[in-house]
C-alpha cells in the first residue's frame, strides 16, 4: 500500500472512528488531521499555517458583523414587528397564523441568517400563539422548524459566505442573489402545504385584510426591514463590500435597538456581545481546524480520486446529483454545518462543475441540504431547541416533521434540477460573472 493510500486511510478512518466514538466534531477533525500530518512527516508549523490561512480572509470579516447584527436585532424587539407585518400581509387566509409563521421567518432570515436565532426569537411567540388559536402543537412546531431554514438561503447568510470562502473566487454578492428565489420558493411550498392542511383540519382564519393595518405594520417594521435594505443595496450597487455592508448593518441595528425601539436597556449590549462571541468563536475555530483537514485532503488528492471514482461509476448527471444530495443530507444529519461546508466543498464542487452545474447553483443546493440536516435527528440542533420551546417530546416532533420533510425535499429537487431558480437573479444583476 502506498504512503498516500495509508495517509488517506488514517485521515478518513480516524475521523469516522472518532465520530462513531462520539468525540466532539472539533476533536475528531483536529486529531485525524494531526495524525496524518505526523505520518507524512509534515512539520507542525505547516499545520498551524494552514489553520491560520483558513480564517485569514477578508470576506470572512463580514461574519462577525452579521452575527452581531443578528443578535442585536433578535434581542431588540424585531420579532414582534416582523410578526405584525407578516400578519397584515397573509393573516387573512385559512390557516393564517401558519402563513404568518412562514413569512415572518422569511423576513427574519433576511436579518439574522440563522435558524437557531429564528426559532429562539420568533418561535417563542409563534408556537404559543398558534396553539392557543387551535393549531395542533406538533403541526405548529413542524412549520416553525421547516420555515427557519429560509434564513440559510435568504441573504445575509454567513453560511453562504463560508461556502464562498471554501470554494474560492466565488462572488458573495452573486451567491446572495442566488439564494433569494430558492428561499422564497421554499416559503411558497410551505405556505401551500399549510393551506392544504388548514383546510383539511379547519384551522382558523385571521383578521380580514385591512390596508390601514398593513400601513401601520409597515410603519412599525420599517426600521427593522431597513437592515436588509442597507445590506443588499450596499452590496448590489457596489457602494460597499459585504464586510462594509455588514458593519453598517451593525451600526444601524445598534441605533434602532437602543435608540428607536428601546425595548432593552443599553447595559444588555454586553450580553449580546458575549453571545455573539460565543457563536463566532465556534464558527472560526471550526473553520480553522477544518481548513487544515481540507488542506490534507487536497495534498492527498482525495477530491480528484473521488471525482474519478464517481465518473467511472456513472456519467449520468441526474444520478450524480441525486447521489450528492443523499450524501449531503446524511452529512447534515450528523455534522456541524460550517465544518460540513468547508470539508465537502473542495470534494464535491469539482464533481458538480464537471457535470456542468454552476458553482452558485451548487452552493445553494449544498446549503439547502445541510439546512434540512439541522432539523433532522440524530444531531438536529434546531430540533432540540424547538422541542424545548414547544415542550414536545423528540419522537413527536420527528413524527410531525415527516410531511414537512417531503415538502422540503420537493423544493430541494426543484433547486437542484431547475438551475434557473438560483441563477436567473444573479445573471440579471451580475452578467459579468458569466462573461456577458
Amino acid at each position: 500500500m502506498t504512503q498516500t493510500a495509508v495517509a488517506t486511510l488514517i485521515l478518513l478512518g480516524l475521523f469516522i472512528g472518532l465520530l462513531l466514538l462520539r468525540f466532539p466534531i472539533l476533536y475528531a477533525i483536529g486529531l485525524s488531521t494531526l495524525a496524518t500530518f505526523c505520518y507524512l512527516d509534515i512539520s507542525l508549523g505547516m499545520v498551524i499555517s494552514n489553520m491560520v490561512k483558513g480564517v485569514n480572509s477578508f470576506s470572512l470579516m463580514s461574519i462577525p458583523f452579521f452575527v452581531l447584527a443578528g443578535e442585536i436585532m433578535s434581542a431588540g424587539g424585531i420579532s414582534d414587528r416582523l410578526m405584525l407585518l407578516a400578519n397584515a400581509l397573509v393573516g387573512q387566509f385559512r390557516g393564517g397564523l401558519a402563513h404568518v409563521n412562514v413569512l415572518a421567518s422569511m423576513f427574519f432570515g433576511g436579518v439574522s441568517g440563522s435558524p437557531i436565532a429564528d426559532i429562539s426569537s420568533l418561535g417563542t411567540i409563534e408556537i404559543p400563539l398558534m396553539v392557543k388559536a387551535g393549531y395542533d402543537p406538533e403541526f405548529t412546531a413542524g412549520v416553525t422548524m421547516a420555515s427557519s431554514i429560509q434564513g440559510l438561503l435568504i441573504p445575509p447568510s454567513h453560511n453562504l459566505i463560508i461556502f464562498a470562502t471554501a470554494a474560492g473566487s466565488i462572488s458573495i454578492a452573486g451567491l446572495f442573489m442566488a439564494g433569494v428565489v430558492p428561499g422564497a420558493l421554499l416559503g411558497i411550498c410551505l405556505m401551500i402545504y399549510c393551506y392544504i392542511m388548514s383546510v383539511k383540519r379547519n384551522y382558523p382564519k385571521g383578521e380580514s385584510f385591512s390596508f390601514k393595518r398593513l400601513l401601520s405594520a409597515i410603519y412599525q417594521s420599517f426600521f427593522s426591514m431597513m437592515t436588509i435594505v442597507i445590506i443588499l443595496v450596499g452590496i448590489l450597487t457596489g457602494i460597499c463590500t459585504a464586510t462594509e455592508a455588514a458593519a453598517l448593518a451593525c451600526v444601524w441595528a445598534f441605533f434602532v435597538t437602543f435608540f428607536v425601539y428601546k425595548q432593552i436597556p443599553l447595559k444588555a449590549f454586553a450580553g449580546i456581545v458575549r453571545r455573539s462571541l460565543a457563536t463566532l468563536s465556534t464558527i472560526m475555530i471550526l473553520m480553522g481546524i477544518s481548513s487544515g483537514f481540507g488542506w490534507v485532503l487536497a495534498y492527498l488528492k482525495v477530491p480528484e480520486l473521488i471525482l474519478r471514482a464517481v465518473m467511472s461509476l456513472t456519467t449520468n448527471r441526474v444520478l450524480i446529483l441525486l447521489l450528492m444530495n443523499v450524501f449531503l443530507l446524511f452529512l447534515g444529519m450528523v455534522m456541524d454545518m460550517a465544518t460540513s461546508i468547508i470539508i465537502t466543498t473542495p470534494i464535491l464542487l469539482p464533481i458538480a462543475t464537471a457535470i456542468g452545474m454552476d458553482p452558485l447553483n451548487f452552493g445553494v443546493m449544498l446549503i439547502f441540504n445541510l439546512g434540512i440536516g439541522l432539523i433532522t435527528p440524530p444531531v438536529g440542533s434546531v430540533l432540540f431547541v424547538t422541542g424545548g420551546i414547544a415542550k414536545t417530546k423528540m419522537e413527536d416532533l420527528v413524527k410531525a416533521m415527516l410531511p414537512f420533510y417531503i415538502v422540503l425535499l420537493a423544493a430541494l429537487m426543484l433547486v437542484t434540477f431547475v438551475p434557473q431558480f438560483s441563477l436567473t437573479l444573479p445573471k440579471m444583476m451580475f452578467p459579468q460573472l458569466w462573461g456577458a
